[in-house]
């Protein structure tokens, strides 16, 4: 019963996505139908389109080995298939990193990636773009059977030389020690580096995706799991055992692979202290065992630094067996609803807001832009109907003193007009200098320096002196930009302030493009890679591959950082004065729809009356253009801009 009011609120969710998705192409119709578009707006009105419709809701997974993770996966997603679906048993673990989603234009198939990748200098991200590069296997939907026994092979080891093992990260001496195992000729490792599974489970057609991360193991030596593809994830469920609590192993993980991806306010974090089962037979009585329960919870708040209400005790094994026998008794004491309704509310409200901050931000300006023009029009068109009504137009003097005026504002104009292309120029050459600051072209040069730098260094320290001297070079880099950005933003507003003064239009306030952001996302990074390489399993496989993974992953990040703050520069640069070159446009539309009106009166072609009927009627376009798009701005569930609050 709870689990479906989870589907309930991913359906819903899911439909909001959809009005959201209409709401926003009935925007970027609204633009071409009334000649506002242009080709950056239409770019940024598609990418965000194109977001929408590809998002996805990511619930990652993480434990260490024997917790029961994937035990909880099956009970919180899977139980109507009446089987246990992820192989879950004793003594089978899931081995592999896996994605669980619905790839509809793929099918229904597991990907499996050789851990011999690994060797490869090709990030993950890369290998998902190559289908051929994995091992695939067919999906039956509709026999839960053969899809139970296809994923057994997510559980596949193979023993390797101790040479192989140690190479690829996998082999840990001490660790081995501490279990007996000295000096092997063999060693067990998983066969999967990486798993991909696609099938129209209902939840996953309505976009959840699964991430199931196995053990710090996993974690500490695939850098781009704890570094791309974690904080990516809308929430981490971090899964302990009631019965052990908080183990060395597990703090370990907590503090490097999973606290730090959640920031200061843990959002989207929570913590299952799972196998509560294990204490029903407390001699204690309900009492002691409700105690205990508290008990733990506190203790496992304390040592994580967490709120007690983000740790949720439960039993999967027994909520798996209540869903599947339908014993709604025994679902309510596995205690698995308070986890749900976690999911269904809060994770998913804290992604509709993320959702609706992204576009408010992103096309905000666009849609303040649309109503400013438009209450701009029609304040205009107004005040000349009321003009018009007032004049005597018998009197043909005031008539020619009218249309002499008007050709005066013309000449002004067309003036002024060549005086904002000489400023345009201007910031043309400044917006080159502030787009040729950020290109690939420079940061490509100074990463390619940097990797030759590091392959001459034959020690982690002269590796992590490289990493430094990189990030401090992309961080003269962005600092450079700064100087340049504020220019150009003295500019734009110089731009605009001179046509509010002697235009009247009306104050649009031109989007700013600010540096902060990116300087804040690439010290993220440097501070996540350095908790990364200190941790203690990275410490333990210095001289190996996850290094140079590391690296990697921080390399990829920081380019990918640098590449958007350049396309951001650049969009930026292109779009910043259409809105202001939308108003002149519009403003020359009035003064020669002016003159055209002043000519028919003066040269009698129709009555006064008739003629102010026109113009009348003109109006009616106009409040319908601008009532359009008061309604697609509430579809959108954005505030409406000030002024038409005011109109309305």
């Amino acid at each position: 019963m709870r689990n479906l009011e989870f589907k309930e609120q991913l359906h819903e969710y899911s439909q909001w996505r959809s009005q959201l998705i209409q709401a926003i192409e009935m925007y970027q119709e609204w633009r071409q139908r009334y000649a506002m578009n242009d080709i950056h707006s239409t770019e940024m009105l598609l990418n965000i389109l194109h977001g929408l419709e590809s998002d996805r809701i990511t619930l990652a997974f993480v434990a260490e080995f024997s917790r029961g993770k994937t035990e909880l996966i099956n009970a919180l997603f899977f139980a109507e298939t009446g089987v246990r679906l992820l192989p879950s048993s004793p003594g089978r673990t899931t081995m592999s990193p896996t994605e669980l989603f619905y790839d509809e234009k793929g099918g229904h198939y597991i990907r499996l990636l050789n851990i011999e990748s690994r060797l490869e200098d090709i990030s993950l991200s890369e290998y998902k773009k190559k289908p051929e590069r994995w091992n695939q296997i067919d999906l039956d939907f509709d026999s839960p059977t053969q899809m139970q026994e296809a994923f057994k092979e997510l559980v596949a080891t193979k023993r390797v030389p101790r040479e192989v093992a140690d190479k690829l990260g996998l082999w840990n001496e001490k660790e081995a020690a501490e279990q007996g195992i000295v000096n092997p000729e063999t060693v067990e490792i998983p066969c999967w580096r990486h798993a991909l599974i696609s099938f129209p489970h209902p939840l996953l057609k309505e976009g959840l995706c699964i991430l199931d991360t196995p053990g710090l193991n996993a974690l500490g030596t695939e850098p781009e799991l704890t570094l791309n593809m974690l904080p990516s994830a809308q929430a981490i469920i971090f899964v302990l055992a009631a019965d052990t609590g908080v183990t060395k192993s597990d703090l370990e993980m907590w503090r490097n692979h999973v606290s730090n991806t959640r920031g200061e306010r843990k959002q989207g974090l929570a913590v299952v202290m799972n196998k509560i089962d294990a204490m029903w037979d407390d001699l204690a009585g309900d009492s002691g065992y409700e105690a205990s329960i508290k008990s733990q919870i506190k203790t496992c708040a304390s040592i994580l630094n967490i709120d007690e209400s983000l740790v949720f005790p439960a039993s999967a094994k027994q909520a798996l067996l209540a869903k599947v026998k339908s014993d709604d008794a025994l679902l309510l004491k596995s205690r698995l609803f308070a986890l749900e309704n976690y999911l269904a509310n809060d994770i998913l409200k804290q992604r509709r807001n993320i959702i609706l901050s992204t576009i408010k931000r992103d096309i905000g300006f666009l849609v303040t832009e649309s109503s400013n023009l438009t209450d701009t029009k029609l304040s205009n068109a107004s005040k000349q109907l009321e003009e018009f009504k007032k004049i005597d137009f018998e009197n043909h003097e005031m008539t020619d003193k009218l249309m002499a005026e008007t050709r005066d504002r013309q000449q002004h104009y067309m003036l002024n007009i060549e005086n904002f292309q000489a400023s345009r120029k201007v910031f043309s050459v400044q917006a080159k200098i502030l787009v040729d600051s950020l290109s690939s072209e420079r940061i490509d040069e100074i990463i390619k320096n940097m990797r030759i730098e590091m392959a001459k260094s034959l020690t982690t320290y002269g590796m992590k002196q490289s990493m430094r001297k990189l990030f401090d070079e992309l961080r003269e880099v962005l600092q450079d930009c700064v100087d340049t950005t504020n220019e150009t933003r003295r500019l734009v507003k110089a731009i605009h302030k001179k046509f509010q003064d002697e235009y009247g239009f009306k104050e649009i306030e031109p989007q700013l493009f600010s540096i902060k952001q990116y300087q804040f996302e690439l010290e993220q990074i440097f501070e996540e890679g350095e908790a990364f390489r200190n941790s203690a399993r990275t410490t333990m496989t210095e001289q190996s591959i996850v290094i140079n993974k590391l690296y990697s992953t921080l390399i990829n990040r920081a380019r990918t950082i640098l590449k958007t703050a350049n396309k951001d520069a650049t969009t930026w640069c292109n779009s910043v004065l259409t809105p202001l070159m939308h108003q002149i446009k519009d403003h020359k539309k009035q003064i020669e729809s002016r003159l055209q009106m002043l000519r028919k009166i003066n040269e009698s072609k129709g009555s006064v009356a008739e003629n102010i009927t026109q113009l009348e009627q003109e109006l009616e376009p106009l409040k319908r253009q601008r009532n359009e798009l008061s309604t697609i701005i509430k579809a959108m569930q954005m505030e409406p801009p000030p002024s038409m609050i005011e109109n309305n």
